[in-house]
């Protein structure tokens, strides 16, 4: 029978150089999207699935992140005696989870920074939320995901069918349809080119996995920029066991890039109940001026 999922890793040790200069001190994890931190989005969306132990694997100048998931207590009082329970309510939700922060000395790629967790996580299954991959909350990606572990005791990788075009960005896999939105992966392959990729289906930034990818990560070797790929440990992974993939539809915004970032924050801010009516109707006169 397949081990509960508790933990849940995610990866904040990047130098986030696609915002500079805004993340030359501050994390990129810490950027708000509306009200919220993105990083806030992915660990609320692992609180929903039951996850409270959480290891955040983070690098120089990635202090911000820990004082935001600490307890507040001159805040929390404030808020109580002028009686703003909504606020309230708001920055303690995430006061009942626990939190562990590793210092990844070098960004040494996805991989690397997951091989950081091995003394937290042990021997147990866990979760790995990639920040910069805002799934539209609701949709439950990860829920369906560790639904799958359960059914299958296999490692469960999130994809997303992309252009080919952008295939180079992603890790790429090959798989056959075992039913409808779940495939058996036979292959996985790293920033394939547009001829040489598989298929159209991107690995995207959520995992559920197994302990005993520590030990292949032990013998991955560094590839471009010293960098540990976790795709390369995935297909050394896959000639001992078995891994599936779920196809995701819903809706997912690549944060990381300033584009999708900017899309994020419109979309979110479309559905966020204090500022949505005001919002819209902004974006109404905006798109007015532009076609006129």
């Amino acid at each position: 029978m397949a081990m509960k999922i508790r933990k849940a890793i995610l990866p904040a040790g990047g130098l986030g150089t696609r915002f500079l200069p805004a993340t030359k001190a501050s994390p990129k994890e810490m950027l708000p999207i509306v009200d919220k931190p993105m990083i806030q989005y992915a660990v609320e969306e692992a609180q929903a699935c039951g996850i409270e132990e959480f290891i955040i694997i983070t690098g120089k100048n990635k202090r911000a992140i820990e004082d935001h998931f600490d307890s507040a207590f001159k805040l929390e009082e404030s808020l109580k005696k002028s009686g703003n329970k909504r606020l309230l309510e708001e920055i303690s939700r995430l006061n009942n989870l626990n939190f562990a922060y590793i210092r990844q000395r070098e960004a040494l790629g996805l991989g690397h920074a997951i091989y950081c967790a091995k003394p937290f996580v042990k021997d147990e299954p866990f979760a790995v939320l990639l920040s910069d991959d805002i799934i539209e909350p609701g949709t439950g990606l990860l829920k369906d995901m560790i639904s799958m572990y359960r059914e299958f005791d296999s490692p469960i990788l999130a994809l997303e069918k992309v252009p080919l075009s952008e295939v180079h960005k992603y890790g790429i896999v090959d798989g056959v349809k075992e039913r409808e939105g779940i495939y058996k992966i036979n292959n996985l392959i790293e920033k394939p080119s547009p001829a040489g990729a598989p298929s159209d289906m991107a690995i995207i930034g959520r995992y559920i996995l197994t302990s005993d990818i520590f030990e292949v990560l032990e013998s991955v070797r560094p590839g471009k920029g010293r960098e540990i790929q976790l795709t390369d440990a995935l297909f050394g992974l896959l000639k001992k066991r078995q891994i599936y993939g779920y196809l995701f539809t819903g809706k997912r915004y690549d944060a990381g890039d300033k584009l999708g970032y900017l899309k994020a924050t419109v979309d979110l801010a479309l559905k966020n109940q204090q500022v949505s009516e005001q919002f819209k109707n902004y974006l109404i006169k905006v798109a007015a001026r532009i076609k006129n």
